[in-house]
């Protein structure tokens, strides 16, 4: 009897599972406007009240006047509100703006600022909250 058995073939390792790239990872052009935008408009109707209008644009940031990217929402009765990133990436710095019955922003706050990570899900519950605690959001 001889020792010459060779040793056991090892496993091939098994194929390393591809994780799907987060939608947070979709350049910023698209993630706004086809993913932000839909999400939000669904989280605000599911109030029960009037949906706003929404548009993604670079323009003039409420109150200071420089150029960024953002989320413009209006509500019937004039009442709008402008989420703002000062780049075309959604952890850059944000602000959030809001003004009632026609009247011009006065104020900008600094939002999510304290967050490791924006996600979808982080944005859009943010803005909601936001909306809400200014009782813009159902029968409030």
């Amino acid at each position: 009897m001889s020792d010459s058995a060779s040793p056991a073939p090892k496993p091939a390792p098994a194929a390393a599972k591809v994780k799907p790239p987060a939608l947070e990872d979709k350049p910023f052009a698209e993630f706004i406007p086809e993913i932000f935008l839909p999400a939000l408009l669904k989280a605000i109707s599911a109030f029960g009240g009037a949906t706003p209008q929404l548009s993604f644009v670079q323009a003039a940031m409420p109150v200071v006047g420089s150029s960024c990217w953002q989320v413009m929402g209006t509500f019937p009765g004039e009442r709008r509100f402008w989420l703002c990133f000062t780049e075309a990436s959604i952890s850059s710095a944000k602000t959030i703006s809001l003004a009632e019955g026609g009247s011009e922003p006065s104020l900008l706050e600094s939002f999510l600022i304290d967050e490791k990570k924006t996600t979808l899900p982080l944005l859009v519950s943010r803005v909601v909250s936001r909306l809400n605690s200014q009782k813009w959001l159902g029968p409030n």
